[in-house]
């Protein structure tokens, strides 16, 4: 097998771009047809988007959500890189490889957590108020 020197594979150029994108919504594409935590994830993006235009939150609480939601998803696609590295590596039961996938599921959880207390924090008093 003919070894590539890492520096000639990263040549820069506008092929090498134009793929970096395409390779990304690679990505995206097979995280939402492989894997169903993604799916709710974008389900409580559109949730929190319908609810900001509803309540016409202000523009530092758009920036929270956008970010938090972003969060959310990046994590959960590094979520699944790491699982889909981890069985490349191994196909046996490992506990090893277990703490690794639970730990990044457990990374996608706590933003999970940490960005149902932003919404209640932004849009709990603007539902009560309008009860």
């Amino acid at each position: 097998m003919t070894t590539v020197s890492r520096d000639k594979i990263k040549i820069r150029g506008k092929k090498r771009l134009i793929n970096s994108f395409k390779y990304a919504f690679e990505g995206l594409k097979y995280a939402f047809k492989y894997e169903q935590n993604i799916l709710v994830h974008f389900l409580a993006t559109f949730l929190a988007i319908i609810l900001g235009i509803v309540f016409k939150i202000s523009e530092t609480e758009w920036l929270v959500i956008f970010l938090i939601i972003g969060l959310v998803i990046a994590t959960e696609l590094i979520n699944t890189s790491i699982e889909a590295t981890i069985d490349l590596i191994t196909n046996e039961i490992n506990p090893i490889a277990k703490i690794a996938k639970d730990t990044a599921a457990a990374a996608v959880l706590v933003f999970g957590f940490t960005a149902l207390a932003i919404a209640v924090v932004i849009f709990i008093p603007k539902i009560i108020a309008l009860l």
